[in-house]
């Protein structure tokens, strides 16, 4: 299933995922409001844990300055900007972003949505790793999709969630939003070893924008990595911007 030595790099076994791309391709096209999916249990237990221990804490050098950035739509929202943060992060950790980049998991990405060519971005732009502090919330929003620094257009987000023992009182719930904002179509626990997958585009309206009421010790915690093609989808729009909605 994985491949995992003693000493060894973390690896994806390949099959694996391409079979469970493709048992998974009819339910993702057809889920609602966008297509999306939601897997449980995604890494072997013992890397998932490995990865959390190894998680930067709140008061890591890592994060940008939350107070500097976007207070309105994103207050208490760590994160690191780009993959030039990632210097001092732990190997393993680094290495686990790097799995997510890999062929393997781009080929079960091609399998699981249905979009070919797909391309990671190993800058990172925007993603890599995020913590949300107790307080905090994310809007509902669109992304941006055009990629202008390496020309590309994105296609795909991806979520993994590192939060054990998440009550539903705490909030923090990943909201999918209809076309026309008018409902919460899914709302999806950020579970511990859950992967979430979705397209995205300036009509997947999603985010979690309930205040974290978490204690203070006890924050969202979440890799991010975003795919791309080098052609834009036929009828859609693109653009840098980050268009946050009102709901």
């Amino acid at each position: 299933m994985f491949k995992l030595g003693h000493s060894e790099p973390f690896v994806f076994g390949i099959d694996h995922l391409k079979c469970l791309g493709e048992s998974l391709h009819g339910q993702y096209i057809s889920a609602q409001p966008f297509p999306h999916i939601v897997i449980e249990d995604f890494l072997p237990l013992k890397d998932a844990n490995r990865l959390l221990a190894l998680f930067p804490r709140q008061d890591s050098t890592i994060w940008l300055d939350w107070k500097k950035r976007d207070t309105i739509h994103q207050p208490k929202k760590q994160g690191i900007g780009d993959a030039s943060r990632l210097d001092d992060a732990p190997p393993y950790l680094q290495n686990m972003i790097s799995a997510f980049n890999s062929y393997a998991f781009l080929n079960f990405l091609e399998k699981l949505t249905g979009i070919n060519k797909i391309l990671p971005d190993p800058y990172l732009h925007g993603g890599g790793l995020h913590q949300i502090l107790s307080g905090g919330r994310l809007a509902i929003h669109t992304d941006f999709n055009d990629l202008k620094k390496l020309d590309l257009y994105r296609r795909i987000n991806v979520l993994f969630f590192l939060n054990k023992n998440w009550k539903p009182q705490y909030n923090g719930n990943l909201e999918l939003w209809d076309k026309d904002l008018r409902n919460c179509v899914h709302s999806i626990q950020p579970l511990f070893n859950r992967l979430v997958v979705f397209n995205t585009n300036k009509k997947s309206f999603h985010g979690h924008p309930h205040a974290l009421a978490t204690p203070t010790n006890v924050t969202r915690k979440s890799l991010a990595l975003y795919y791309y093609t080098a052609k834009p989808e036929d009828g859609e729009e693109y653009d840098n911007q980050t268009d946050w909605q009102v709901v």
